[in-house]
C-alpha cells in the first residue's frame, strides 16, 4: 500500500481523514451549543512534550494519545464536572508520518468518546524539536452538585481512586530498558501492572454520575499528577486546613514493594513524589464514611483534614509526623516559591 504523505494531501484533507470513524466531525461544535444546563464552566488544559512527558522510544502512539486526553478529563472529573468539549492541537516533526500521527489521534478520539465528550477539535503544525500536544479541555458541574457540595472541615476523609507510584515505578522500568531490551522484555512480563499505570492510566469516567445518583458529595477533589505530595499541598492552601496522610493506608500494586528493593525505590517516595498517577483525590464528610465505603469501594481512605496549625504531614507508622515537601515547579504563592528556592 502507497504510504501517505502530509505533503501530499494538505492540512485540511489531513485532518478531514483523521476523524474518519471516530464519531465525531471535524470541525467540532460551537461552544455556544454545548452548554447544557446552566453550571459552572470547569476548564483544563496540558502541554505535553516529547523528552520531558514522553520517550516515543518505547510509548505506543495510540495509547500515547489516550494519556493526554486523561491527563486533562481528569481534572474535570475531580472537579465533578461533566466533560464537554476537547480540543488538541499537535505539532508535528518530520520524523512522523501521516499513519503514526493518525494513531495518535485514534488514541486521542477514543479516550474523547470514553470520557463523553460532546465535541472534539484538532489542529496540526509543524515541529522542529520533537512531537507537542496541548491538549484543553471544558466542562459543566450541574447546578445541583455545586449547591450541594460542603465546605471542606477538618476531620473530613482524604480518599484515593487508586494505587500510587506505580506509574513512576512503571517508567523506571522503561528507563532501564532502554538500555537492554531482553531485560525490558521480561520487566513488562513480570510487572506489567506498573509498567500499564504509566503508559495508559485509567479513570473511573462514571464516577461524577454515581456521586450523584448517591447523593454523596465530596468537599473537595484533585487529580494526582504530580505526586501524592503535590496533591496534598494544593488541597490545604486551597482550604485553609491542614492535612494528615498516613504511610502505611497508601494504596500500592502487589509487586511494588519487591521491584523497589530490586531498583533501591522507596514505594512511599514514589507515591508522594512521583508523577502520572492521574488517580482521584476526593474529601468526603466524616459523617459519610460507612456510605462511601459501601457504595465506592475502589476509593481508600488514607488520611484526613486537620487544622490549620498541622500543616500538611505524612504519619509514618511508628507516629512520626513529617512535612511534606512537594517536588517539581515552583508555584505563584510565596510560601511554594520559598520551598523550592
Amino acid at each position: 500500500m502507497e504510504e501517505t504523505r502530509f505533503s501530499d494531501i494538505g492540512k485540511v484533507e489531513a485532518i478531514s481523514r483523521m476523524f474518519e470513524g471516530t464519531g465525531y466531525a471535524p470541525y467540532g461544535v460551537p461552544a455556544s451549543d454545548l452548554s447544557g444546563r446552566g453550571g459552572a464552566l470547569v476548564m483544563a488544559s496540558r502541554l505535553l512534550l516529547e523528552g520531558t512527558d514522553f520517550d516515543l522510544v518505547y510509548f505506543p502512539l495510540k495509547h500515547l494519545g489516550y494519556k493526554c486526553v486523561v491527563a486533562v478529563a481528569g481534572e474535570l472529573i475531580a472537579r465533578l464536572a461533566r466533560p464537554l468539549r476537547l480540543d488538541v492541537r499537535l505539532g508535528v516533526s518530520a520524523k512522523l508520518d501521516f499513519a503514526q500521527v493518525r494513531e495518535i489521534f485514534g488514541g486521542i478520539a477514543a479516550a474523547a468518546r470514553a470520557a463523553g465528550f460532546a465535541a472534539l477539535t484538532l489542529d496540526l503544525a509543524p515541529s522542529r524539536n520533537g512531537l507537542a500536544v496541548a491538549v484543553f479541555a471544558a466542562g459543566e458541574v450541574a447546578l445541583l452538585t455545586q449547591k450541594r457540595m460542603p465546605r471542606p472541615k477538618s476531620k473530613d476523609l482524604i480518599c484515593v481512586s487508586g494505587s500510587l507510584g506505580a506509574a513512576y515505578m512503571g517508567l523506571q522500568l522503561l528507563e532501564r530498558g532502554k538500555q537492554d531490551f531482553a531485560k525490558a522484555e521480561q520487566d513488562i512480563a513480570q510487572y506489567k501492572m506498573l509498567v500499564a499505570a504509566y503508559l495508559k492510566p485509567e479513570m473511573d469516567w462514571k464516577v461524577v454520575s454515581a456521586l450523584e445518583e448517591a447523593e454523596l458529595y465530596p468537599s473537595a477533589g484533585y487529580l494526582v499528577t504530580h505526586g501524592l505530595a503535590d496533591a496534598v499541598k494544593r488541597l490545604c492552601r486551597d482550604t485553609g486546613l491542614g492535612a494528615k496522610v498516613y504511610a502505611d493506608k497508601i494504596p500500592f500494586e502487589g509487586n511494588t514493594f519487591a521491584l523497589g528493593r530490586e531498583m533501591d525505590i522507596d514505594p512511599v517516595s514514589a507515591a508522594m513524589n512521583g508523577g502520572d498517577d492521574y488517580k482521584l483525590l476526593f474529601t468526603v464528610p466524616i459523617l459519610e464514611l460507612e456510605r462511601f465505603r459501601r457504595d465506592f469501594q475502589t476509593f481508600d481512605i488514607i488520611g484526613h483534614l486537620a487544622q490549620p496549625e498541622a500543616g500538611a504531614a505524612l504519619v509514618t507508622p511508628e507516629g512520626v509526623e513529617l512535612p511534606l515537601r512537594a517536588q517539581g515547579w515552583p508555584r505563584e504563592d510565596e510560601d511554594e516559591l520559598a520551598e523550592n528556592k
